[in-house]
């Protein structure tokens, strides 16, 4: 079979545009690498570090990211979004025009006999209390009705810097290895694998690449992210590995 690749937290945007139009054309250059033997590509989340889908506005910038991915995808690879906790106010902007199905909870796949489940992490597992509790008012439709009243260059301006002031919000204070025993998607991985069996837990949103066996033939990676590691996960009908990309 052909390869299927996965990519996390890019956060596109952040801190400024100017310093992260870097990292998304190094981005691109990797989707044009991925894309001669991809049999699919899964982006968990957080390609965007803000994201809010107006009904007839969308936040301005990314030519090139959503240009490359609507290259591919015309090319017949599928390519699956993850919602993350930067850009879970996406509505049907993807999936209208540029025909990539968007998820806002984890959902199962397999290839080659191997079971996936995969999403992008956040509020999963008994930690991440904090951002929970923000998430339920992040994701209240009435929040949402109220926060499209603000013009987006209001409305946006004020989201993209609570996007990277907010520590809760960026996620700043998580970028530490807690210790196996502690990592709360460990632990909620193993909880799953009490009900049903899966070969890989795949996450995004603790921007630490790890591979961390969870159970008998079953793993839990993280993907790391596109801002300090530049990882990116491949599973070749075998075996799943985190890789660097260097170019």
């Amino acid at each position: 079979m052909k390869k299927v690749y996965f990519a996390s937290d890019q956060h596109f945007g952040a801190p400024t545009p100017e310093l992260s139009l870097p990292r998304e054309q190094k981005f691109v250059a990797w989707l044009d690498v991925v894309k001669q033997d991809a049999e699919a590509i899964f982006l968990l989340g957080d390609l965007f570090d803000f994201w809010f889908e107006y009904k007839t506005v969308i936040p301005k910038g990314f030519v090139r990211v959503l240009g490359k991915l609507a290259e591919i995808r015309d090319s017949g690879i599928p390519i699956y979004f993850f919602v993350g906790n930067h850009d879970l106010w996406m509505n049907d902007y993807f999936q209208t025009e540029l025909n990539i199905p968007v998820y806002h909870d984890n959902k199962e796949f397999t290839f080659n006999g191997k079971t996936f489940l995969i999403g992008h992490g956040d509020g999963k597992g008994p930690g991440d209390k904090g951002y929970k509790r923000m998430k339920k008012v992040f994701t209240n439709p009435f929040s949402k009705w109220l926060f499209r009243w603000l013009h987006p260059d209001v409305g946006v301006s004020l989201a993209q810097y609570l996007s990277v002031k907010n520590k809760l919000i960026s996620g700043d204070e998580d970028v530490k290895f807690l210790g196996e025993e502690n990592e709360w998607l460990v632990l909620y991985a193993k909880r799953k694998l009490e009900t049903k069996h899966y070969n890989y837990f795949i996450f995004g949103h603790r921007h630490l690449p790890m591979i961390i066996p969870v159970g008998e033939e079953s793993k839990y990676i993280n993907l790391g992210d596109w801002i300090g590691y530049f990882t990116y996960g491949v599973f070749d009908g075998e075996t799943f590995e985190l890789q660097k990309f260097e170019q």
